[in-house]
């Protein structure tokens, strides 16, 4: 379980996120979901240690991930595409990131082949598609088989068939009993993705519950996105 609580960042004068308060539970894909440079980015970096809070937890199981013997195996994340040197090849990537957390390299085979990257794992990642790119660093996230997934903006840049993948990906994981929590500012293609929605808006959560929830009496997500973070009075 991924626990928020009261989080709060601040650079100088500016609060970048305030009082965020939210849970991502096992066996559910939960949408956190706000305009870009809402705070998505920084509340996903806190959780991994990444950067440092003003006040307020993110916790992974009630502890901090940076605590943990082996965080990879609590929580596999993909912040920014797949991290891979353009000129390695991905499985030369993945075999240096298992490496460097006590994996055996049949372990990358497996994943290479759960992404379906197997047979291009040969070719250097600078020939990889976006699409490609955004399976290897999956990949990697599937490495130590963590118990969460932690994705910013997975489906950012994807052709149809891309988008369509990644969904069908991300409902396995929950199904396998994973917690998946995954950020966006797309909404067309999350709304058949996630089981719950947290919506950010200027660094504080103006909606959180299951997906029919926070639509609500709106026709879909993407209007009730549009309506809680566009409309200054909604709150």
């Amino acid at each position: 379980m991924l626990a928020f609580d009261q989080l709060t960042k601040q650079r100088g004068s500016r609060t970048i996120l305030d009082g965020i308060t939210f849970t991502a539970r096992p066996g559910r894909v939960t949408g956190y979901l706000g305009p870009n440079g809402a705070g998505k980015s920084s509340t996903l970096r806190i959780l991994l240690g990444l950067d440092r809070a003003t006040s307020g937890t993110a916790l992974v199981d009630g502890q901090p991930f940076a605590s943990f013997r082996d965080p990879l195996r609590k929580v596999g994340a993909v912040l920014d595409g797949s991290g891979a040197h353009r000129s390695r090849t991905g499985r030369a990537h993945l075999r240096w990131v298992a490496r460097s957390a006590g994996i055996g390299n049949a372990r990358v085979e497996e994943v290479l082949e759960t992404v379906g990257i197997l047979d291009a794992a040969g070719k250097r990642v600078s020939t990889y598609s976006l699409g490609m790119g955004r399976r290897l660093g999956l990949a990697a996230a599937l490495l130590a088989d963590p118990e969460a997934l932690v994705l910013d903006e997975p489906v950012n840049g994807l052709d149809p068939e891309g988008i369509r993948w990644i969904r069908l990906f991300l409902r396995e994981q929950a199904s396998s009993g994973r917690t998946v929590l995954l950020s966006s500012h797309l909404m067309g293609e999350l709304a058949e993705t996630v089981d719950d929605v947290v919506v950010i808006r200027e660094g504080r959560i103006v909606a959180d519950g299951t997906l029919d929830e926070v639509t609500g009496s709106h026709r879909n997500l993407e209007d009730a996105f549009f309506s809680l973070t566009g409309d200054r009075g909604v709150r």
